[in-house]
């Protein structure tokens, strides 16, 4: 297991050096499986940020003209440094996120270091040249960018930003969530070693309201990425309007899947439930509101109880799901079980209380709710744990309708007799994303929201165009 007291966690990194923080506090990062201490890890003030975002800027002037092929090289270097230390990776997001190590190598791991090479092959992309008529369309970077990333998936989240970014000939300040900075120290190490030019990347990890206000407000970054909260992912938007950069969101989601009467109800709600279940239910994307055709929903109700008393609990090889991430995240999922009690719907299985054998670590059982509908805190809400709500419909208008009835579009899914027969639906449904039949998540197709879930999108070759300026050139006709 990687001691994380021997990476370089009490050090920011600034214009290719580990440094001092101007403010000097630190943060406990604990392991939610045993509350047990990681490691303290430094706090970067607004100081920092100030010099983080001075060398990114004197960087930016080389970076911006390199050659797609030189930054294509790094990149894949940075991939290989991730292919070489995919140990320690596995451990910073599994010890300090709590995601069983077998299950954070294939959830957390692998999917961003083929990120890290998917862009490293498309830095091409910004030497190429479009006619529009007597014109001319060429593409340049934005500039200097502040990448604030959650919780909830570090590393994906971290490569989903920083990867296009470097593509592009951007240069970055990176903050990470106190909760699970580790990843992206192992990262600054990573980029340390491939000799990626000084001030192209900076890591200062530190509290929200400090940096992430900093890094939001800077009147020398062009561009800022945020995934979190929709509540905070406001706060960072009102925070860059007087600037007039460049911002995009990655927000909440409580999305629905719609199972159809002619699915296997059978295979739909148990992928439903594991969809939920997975990472402790800590999934910006996770399905959390099952819609069931009213003539089988006892049905459903059964299949979803016995799923979720299957689950297993811990962080060993034979667990599907660890503890939430923290106390406080306990606390709140906890409280958003008992409100749906308190709501009027039925606990089919699961409560608020401590599972049985888990007295240290903070463990919240897998939680059934029937009888759902959309008025209760429960179906409107973002709970972000391992709970799911059964909602009945009569026919599809209904579906629908109730899929779209929320503040947000991030997610959705459709379990049909077959992907042909789903996709009529799946276009009624306001989301920017949508799993048909237990689709694969796919780093080559965009991600992002409609509504409350966030403006602009990443992965894809859309999350290049997020760092792109277009600048068009009027030649004499």
């Amino acid at each position: 297991m990687t001691d994380f007291t021997q990476v370089h966690t009490d050090k920011l990194y600034i214009n290719g050096q580990w440094q001092d923080s101007r403010g000097g506090d630190l943060h406990t990062v604990v392991n939610p499986a045993n509350e047990e201490v990681i490691c303290q890890v430094i706090q970067g003030s607004a100081e920092d940020v100030d010099a983080a975002v001075a060398a990114s800027r004197t960087a930016f002037k080389c970076w911006k003209n390199s050659s797609a092929s030189d930054r294509a090289a790094l990149m894949n270097a940075i991939a290989d440094g991730m292919e070489k230390r995919k140990e320690d990776l596995i451990q910073a997001v599994s010890q300090a996120l709590g995601c069983p190590a077998h299950i954070t190598r294939w959830l957390h791991v692998d999917g961003p270091i083929y990120a890290m090479r998917y862009y490293a092959e498309r830095a091409s992309i910004m030497e190429k040249t479009e006619k529009a008529s007597h014109s001319l369309i060429i593409r340049e970077p934005i500039g200097v960018c502040g990448f604030i990333t959650p919780w909830n998936y570090p590393l994906h989240q971290f490569v989903g930003k920083v990867a296009p970014a470097l593509a592009a000939g951007c240069t970055m300040i990176c903050k990470p969530s106190e909760t699970t900075p580790l990843q992206d120290y192992v990262m600054a190490e990573i980029i340390d070693s491939v000799g990626l030019p000084p001030g192209v990347f900076n890591l200062v990890p530190g509290a929200g309201p400090i940096v992430g206000a900093a890094l939001s407000s800077h009147p020398d970054i062009d561009m800022v990425s945020f995934t979190g909260s929709t509540r905070a992912g406001i706060e960072v938007a009102k925070a860059a309007a007087p600037t007039v950069k460049r911002v995009t969101q990655e927000l909440g989601g409580k999305s629905p899947l719609i199972i159809t009467p002619d699915a296997d109800l059978q295979a739909a709600v148990r992928w439903g439930c594991e969809d939920v279940f997975i990472n402790s239910g800590q999934t910006c994307t996770a399905l959390t509101r099952m819609l069931v055709p009213a003539d089988r929903y006892e049905e459903a109700v059964t299949i979803a109880k016995q799923v979720a008393e299957e689950v297993a609990l811990g962080t060993g090889s034979d667990a599907f799901m660890g503890p939430l991430s923290s106390a406080r995240q306990r606390d709140i999922v906890r409280g958003y079980i008992e409100k749906g009690v308190a709501e009027g719907a039925r606990l089919v299985t699961g409560g608020p209380e401590t599972p049985e054998g888990f007295d240290r670590g903070y463990y919240v059982k897998p939680t059934v709710f029937a009888d759902v509908n959309n008025d209760m805190a429960i179906a409107r809400e973002e709970i972000f744990g391992p709970v799911t709500c059964l909602i009945p419909y009569k026919d599809m208008d209904e579906a629908i309708a109730i899929a779209n009835d929320t503040e947000y579009g991030l997610s959705s899914g459709v379990w049909a007799k077959d992907a042909e027969s789903a996709l009529p639906v799946v276009r009624r449904i306001e989301a920017g994303l949508c799993f048909v039949n237990g689709g694969d998540f796919n780093y080559d197709a965009p991600f992002g929201g409609y509504k409350r879930s966030g403006n602009g999108r990443e992965f894809g070759e859309a999350g290049l165009d997020e760092f792109i300026e277009l600048k068009s050139v009027q030649l004499p006709a």
